[in-house]
């Protein structure tokens, strides 16, 4: 229940520029949720839920009795609305857990008329357990079935192979290039790789870039594209990079070590949501197959064998509900464990609908500051096209065949 409350506080800060707007109302508004947020929190804790629906039902006053102009509503009508609709959630979770289940089926309604739609949330609350039986529970939550991020996924329509004699090849820079040999002796990767297999090396350096630089997928960094410059940007500054700044980041630590990388942009089916991730999808000559490295979640998948996987593989087992395991230490910023369900059934499972990367994976491959022509090439489930969110980049190449997407690289051209 707590995550639900947390989950709108970041979009407040989000939409409000670290929780600061125009309109002097909703920073109050603000500043007298976040206090009432805290102290939900705080008696949630301690299981006082006589004080949690207090402390909610004054969250639903202060923002029903909420006093805004026209303009002020139109900027601000969506926050609103997902708060009121995550604040019902959480008083239908008191109510179930004081026993109170018609308060509780009445609150679920609400929230759910507000637009609350986490139906994979729903599914493993134990704090609805009071509820889950009853048959008006089971009919709410069958209506936002649609919006769960994995069924999404699971009913998009499949690849085919193509003729892709038109598009590019993808290639890696090699090794032997002067600024991946100075990443390579900036960071000495030689001994945080460490002197074990090719596997333990590529995880190693997972580990300290995860450790290393902290994640904040909120900011972009403002420095030139790059491994070192990056690093010395957190460093001086204390700011965390974004995710596909921290991707860009190992992906050149790989390069120098030889290892062909790329930094993979996954990207939801609905144009309007403008939440994508970046992680790395890095080839292995000791497996021969490529494999998921996420550095923003310390995150790599492996199947009920114990083999790892790719971005392709974990794509096509969250569709047809194949067996994937998370690493037990997959975290952000070591500070919040990732969960199975939360990271792969829901984040990525929004984030894998389609997914783009460039040709060529090198050095500074999205220069802040020089003029770098890039191709961007995606890959799309049949029938669908792209709408793209402000901000992400076009694709100039498009194609529905996973087999070009992920062709082996040629390592004899690094």
């Amino acid at each position: 229940m707590k995550h639900i409350i947390l989950s709108i506080v970041t979009l407040l800060l989000t939409v409000t520029a670290f929780g600061q707007t125009d309109s002097k109302v909703m920073n109050d508004f603000i500043a007298s949720y976040q206090k009432l947020e805290n102290q939900y929190g705080e008696f949630y804790n301690k299981k006082d839920y006589n004080q949690t629906e207090k402390l909610l039902q004054e969250i639903l006053n202060l923002s029903q009795n909420l006093k805004l102009d026209s303009a002020e509503i139109e900027e601000n009508q969506q926050s609103i609305k997902m708060i009121n609709a995550n604040t019902y959630y959480n008083l239908a979770c008191t109510y179930s857990l004081l026993n109170k289940k018609n308060e509780a089926l009445v609150a679920y309604e609400q929230s759910i008329q507000y637009g609350f739609d986490d139906y994979r949330h729903v599914l493993s609350d134990n704090d609805l357990d009071n509820i889950r039986k009853d048959k008006k529970f089971v009919a709410l939550t069958e209506t936002i079935k649609q919006f769960d991020k994995l069924t999404i996924l699971q009913n998009a329509n499949g690849y085919q192979k193509e003729t892709n004699d038109s598009l590019p090849k993808f290639t890696y820079q090699s090794a032997k290039n002067d600024n991946l040999k100075q990443v390579r002796n900036f960071f000495n990767l030689d001994s945080i790789a460490g002197s074990g297999d090719e596997i333990s090396k590529i995880l190693n350096i997972l580990k300290w870039a995860h450790n290393n630089i902290r994640h904040d997928g909120s900011n972009w960094a403002l420095a030139e594209f790059d491994a070192i410059d990056l690093y010395n940007y957190y460093k001086a500054t204390g700011k965390g990079i974004n995710c596909r700044q921290l991707a860009q980041t190992l992906n050149e630590m790989y390069l120098s070590m030889g290892i062909p990388s790329r930094y993979v942009t996954c990207m939801p089916k609905d144009p309007k949501d403008t939440d994508c991730h970046v992680i790395n999808s890095v080839w292995s000559s000791q497996l021969q197959k490529w494999i998921w490295i996420d550095p923003s979640f310390y995150a790599y998948i492996k199947d009920e064998n114990g083999n790892l996987l790719g971005i392709a593989e974990v794509r096509e087992r969250l569709i047809n509900n194949k067996p994937l395991v998370l690493n037990e230490d997959a975290n952000w910023n070591n500070q919040t464990p990732q969960t199975k369900e939360g990271y792969l059934e829901s984040y990525m499972a929004k984030n894998l609908y389609w997914i783009q990367c460039v040709d060529y994976s090198r050095f500074n491959a999205e220069s802040r500051y020089r003029n770098i022509e890039n191709k961007y090439i995606a890959l799309l489930p049949l029938g669908f096209e792209i709408d793209l969110p402000q901000g992400i980049i076009s694709p100039k190449y498009v194609t529905h065949d996973p087999d070009y997407f992920w062709q082996k690289p040629d390592i004899n051209k690094q």
